[in-house]
Order: structure tokens, then sequence, then C-alpha cells
């Protein structure tokens, strides 16, 4: 059993997942298709940015600046849709979110600057290019087409929903089918092993904040989207978001481990507790406690799990000892 919790990391954030909607049921708000694809249309941001932070923190690296890099890409499609520009304003956008990651790529790989501090320092560059882009003020009245991208559609997930599923596929198959993905886990998990087997090192470290960027990007367009408009506080907060996402699923912050179907699930895990609170119909000033002390119950929960696949990794290590001192002796 230990053996196949171990290989699949993301059943532990999978029972929290299931446990909530016991409790929705429970609560006499009923469990439905529609609730599931709610909850699912809310995350999509948080997803996107989860799926950046996977890449940076598998190569052993974090990036907080995501969320304001979000709020400029936001900033800049809502401005240049509004400029009369069509779909090259949501090309110049992933351009602006892939140069952004690039940037930080370049900082912490090229000039070596560490990574909290070169992110720290974007963070409020970003963001305060995105305030002289507005001048502090929000940018509003955005066209109707853009809303109808997330407006719910076959089995109640909007068309970017499907968009997304079909992304989260995609980047599945890369990191875990594909050499150039298996590089990614080869540099956060043994750097000189990398180096040895011939892996670009500073190229897959930079790829992973310029893919970053590109996801903070989509995820300024979503935000646009079901917004329909562009507060000038866009992005505040949610780079933590994306690395508690990423954490809960699995992936270690030490890098080379973890799996992008565990970061998906637990960006919708953070998503699912503010939704079914809402549902519950909890006083909004009990919202952050008790979702703070659900997240801390999954944390611990998940930490012991870990502890005891430990141990038994080392039970199985020492019999494997004895054994092969055994059959030595005999």
């Amino acid at each position: 059993m230990w053996k196949f919790i171990q290989d699949n990391r993301e059943l532990t954030i999978v029972f929290a997942i299931g446990l909530l909607f016991t409790l929705l049921s429970l609560g006499g708000s009923g469990f439905h298709l529609q609730t599931l694809a709610m909850i699912f249309n809310s995350a999509q941001i948080v997803i996107l940015l989860a799926i950046g932070a996977t890449f940076v923190i598998l190569t052993r690296n974090i990036d907080v600046s995501v969320g304001s890099t979000m709020g400029l890409c936001a900033v800049i499609v809502g401005s240049l849709l509004n400029a009369g520009f069509g779909t090259s304003a949501f090309v110049m956008t992933l351009c602006c979110g892939l140069l952004a990651g690039l940037f930080n790529g370049i900082l912490v790989t090229l000039l070596r600057i560490p990574a909290i501090v070169a992110t720290l320092g974007t963070l409020g560059l970003y963001k305060g290019i995105m305030l002289l882009i507005t001048g502090g003020k929000w940018i509003e009245g955005l066209p109707q087409d853009l809303k109808t991208l997330s407006a719910p559609a076959f089995l109640h997930i909007s068309p970017i929903g499907w968009l997304l599923l079909g992304l989260i596929g995609l980047t599945y198959f890369f990191l875990t089918r594909m050499k150039l993905g298996r590089d990614f886990y080869a540099v956060g998990d043994n750097l000189q092993g990398a180096l040895q087997l011939g892996v670009r090192v500073n190229q897959v470290r930079i790829a992973a904040f310029a893919i970053n960027g590109t996801m903070a990007a989509l995820a300024g367009i979503v935000f646009a989207s079901q917004i329909g408009f562009v507060p000038n506080s866009t992005g505040n907060g949610l780079e933590m978001k994306a690395v508690a996402a990423c954490v809960l699923g699995g992936i270690s912050l030490l890098g080379g481990a973890g799996n992008i179907i565990g970061a998906v699930l637990g960006a919708y895990f953070l998503i699912q507790i503010d939704s079914i609170l809402v549902l519950l119909k909890v006083p909004a000033y009990w919202n952050n406690f008790v979702a703070g002390l659900v997240l801390l119950a999954v944390l611990v929960f998940d930490g012991r799990i870990r502890v005891m696949i430990n141990n038994n990794i080392k039970l199985q290590r020492y019999a494997r000892f004895l054994k092969d001192a055994q059959d030595t002796v005999k």
C-alpha cells in the first residue's frame, strides 16, 4: 500500500477534495456536476499560475513576481483591446509575459542573483509598470466578446476551461514523456548529474522562468475575461497561492520531484475551500480562519504520510541489506 501511495502522491489532495465535497453534501447544499465545474472555472487563474510555478520549482528555484506579471499582462490585454486591437492583443500580451519571465531567468541564471531576491525586485518593477500604464486607474469597458470566453458552455465549463484542460494534458505529456521535459526534473534533482548527462542547465532554468511568465500572461487574460475589468490591485498575493498549490500537490521545494497533476489539484483545492464556505453560507469573517484551519489540517496529514513513507523506504532498504548480508554468510 505504501508503495502505491508513494507513487501516487496526488491521492492525499484527491482525498481532501472528496472530503470537502462530502462536507458540502452533509451541509444540505448537495453535490452536482455544476458545482464541480463552477469551482474549476473559478480556479483557472490559480491553476495557470501553479502550472508555471511547477516548472520553476522543479529546477529548485522560486518566482514570487508572477502575481505582478499577471496584473501587468491583464492591464496590457485590456488596454490593447480597448484600443481596438483584435487577436493580436492576445499575442502581444503573451509575448510580454514571456519577456518578463525571460528577464527573471536571466537575472537568476546568468547574473546569478538568488531567485527570491531577483523576483522580489521584479515584483515591484512589474507592479510599478502596471500602475504607470494605467495611472492608478481601473481598466473598464472591455469588449463583450472577451467575456463570452469565460461563460459556462458544454458541461458548464467555459471555452477557456476546455482549452486549459488541453493545456494540462499537454504539459503532463511534456514533463513525463519527453526528454526536454525530464530535463527540468534532472536540473532540480541532481545538478552535477544533469551536467554530466549533457543537459543545458542554464537554458532549462531560463526556459522554466519563461514558461512561468507565459502562464502568468495567460492567467491575466483569463482574469480580464472573467471579471470584465482590470483593477489596479490585480494579481496581489496570487504568487503565494501558486506556490501553496504546488506544495499541496506534492511538488518538492527542493526541486526535481512532483507531478503537474498534483499542482493542478492543489490549486483546485485552494479555490474549493473558499467556494464551499460561500455555498455553506459561512459568515465572511470566518472565511480566513476556516480556510487556514483546513489547509493546515491537510498539510499536517500530508506531512505524516510523507514521514510514514520515508520510514517504510528505510525499512525496505534495511530488509534488503539484511537479506544481502545473510546471502553473503551462506
